[in-house]
């Protein structure tokens, strides 16, 4: 049996940096991973779906281009020479992974899937690991939703949609958040037909109602169909393609979707099916991987990290799981999970940013509140760039001053609304903002007259 100070399962972004700062510090590590280095995000996620909208957004863009006096001729999208775009950038992410590996002499690679045989011991292709901690990074996988006839039928995921060669004539959308919508406007700018099917009576159902209500009109203004209230209860194939069959909420049938391609994008499953977490004694819940406010699992010196464990699954959230494990690793003060402000971003034209409370989120737990909102069209830069779409909003605690949520859905969202987080993280009240001076003309400018809004 090969021992080592720590056995991280999983190279994502709480794994990687653990493993390597760990072996900066002389641990020995075995670092496992069955697929790729670099997890969900830099394979399957984050950075080939940015690259591949950066194509859509510049395809939009040329199309557009006579709206702001400049002559283009007609667009045409080269979806290979796209795709081998996004391979390249994914490769290079790839071998820096495997660089920073490499370079670290105490870092052993085991290439396989591990399987515990007790809590600090795992098989990994009847070789025997056993390690002081373990850290189980595993990421997650596309929940396949139970719809009659899906197994039948050549369905897509976050994964395989984007080896496409062909542009799909008609795209069918299951869900209306991240993933579907992201994938759902790329297509759409690549000039496919997008329907999007959504349960809830919203897109985007856990944001408030004027935000999911000014995205959808911004995506539906670009031709994408929405079908809300309603779900896919049975696919075929049919024409080369695939029949859906749908119901309303209200118990009534709904109509019959031809499409070329369907893409399954309604939620993700926890990758711990083959972790053997029963024989470590690990306690899940549905497959998650249950852990306490400093990652911990019930077994001492066995932690969760990142999406396995059914908390926020950003990679930044990945990131910072693995900042407190290692942190409380080395230092007498702890850091933990509890209080933690939540910045997340959905990568749509116009772009949302969120952080914190919303306000549905905010009144559910009787917190009393003062709004601040502005629509983009009263933000200059906005107006000069013709990306007046979305709005900006802030959710104030009426007791405190402070701002306890944000959304900002425009150009660059993910990007300003940071600049309210860090007043959230200063504990400064929202008329701090309210008295700044701006450079004109910014998107941040519009700050002023979002908490000149405020009541």
């Amino acid at each position: 049996m090969k021992q080592f100070d720590a056995i991280v399962i999983g190279s994502g972004q709480a794994g990687n940096p653990l493993a390597h700062r760990l072996a900066d510090r002389g641990w020995t590590v075995a670092l496992i991973e069955r697929e790729h280095l670099g997890g969900s995000c830099i394979n399957y996620g984050c950075t080939p779906t940015k690259t591949m909208l950066a194509s859509a957004q510049v395809a939009h863009s040329a199309r557009r281009a006579q709206q702001f006096g400049v002559r283009a001729g007609e667009v045409a999208i080269d979806l290979p020479k796209v795709v081998a775009r996004k391979n390249a950038i994914v490769q290079q992410w790839r071998t820096g992974q495997e660089r920073q590996a490499a370079k670290r002499p105490t870092i052993t690679l085991f290439r396989g899937a591990a399987r515990f045989t007790g809590p600090h011991v795992v098989d990994l292709d009847g070789q025997a690991l056993s390690g002081k901690h373990v850290y189980i990074n595993t990421g997650t996988s596309p929940l396949i939703p139970p719809i009659a006839g899906i197994e039948r039928v050549p369905y897509l995921t976050n994964r395989n949609i984007m080896d496409l060669t062909e542009v799909p004539d008609h795209l069918l959308v299951v869900g209306a958040s991240y993933v579907g919508l992201e994938f759902g406007q790329m297509f759409r700018r690549f000039g496919s037909r997008v329907t999007v099917v959504e349960f809830a009576d919203q897109i985007v159902p856990r944001e408030d109602a004027d935000v999911a209500e000014a995205l959808e009109q911004a995506l539906a203004a670009e031709g994408i169909g929405f079908l809300k209230a309603a779900q896919v209860t049975e696919v075929a194939k049919a024409g080369g393609g695939v029949r859906a069959s749908t119901s309303l909420r209200s118990g009534r049938p709904g109509p019959v979707i031809d499409a070329s391609h369907i893409l399954l994008a309604v939620g993700r499953q926890p990758n711990t099916e083959d972790l053997g977490l029963d024989a470590a004694g690990v306690e899940t819940n549905r497959g998650w991987i249950k852990v306490n406010e400093f990652l911990e699992t019930n077994v001492a010196g066995v932690y969760g990290l990142g999406d396995v464990t059914g908390g926020p699954a950003f990679t930044h959230i990945s990131y910072h799981d693995f900042q407190i494990v290692f942190h409380n690793l080395f230092e007498e003060s702890k850091l933990s999970t509890q209080g933690r402000l939540i910045p997340y971003a959905l990568f749509t034209d116009p772009e949302l940013g969120r952080v914190g409370l919303t306000e549905k989120e905010a009144r559910a737990i009787g917190r009393p509140v003062k709004l601040g909102v502005i629509p983009m069209s009263h933000v200059a830069r906005a107006i000069e760039r013709d990306e007046t779409a979305g709005l900006m909003k802030v959710v104030v605690d009426a007791t405190t001053d402070r701002i306890i949520g944000a959304a900002i859905l425009g150009a660059g969202g993910g990007e300003l609304v940071q600049t309210l987080m860090a007043l959230m993280m200063a504990d400064a009240p929202w008329k701090l903002f309210y008295r700044a001076v701006y450079i004109h003309p910014t998107m941040t400018e519009g700050f002023f007259a979002l908490m000149d809004s405020v009541k």
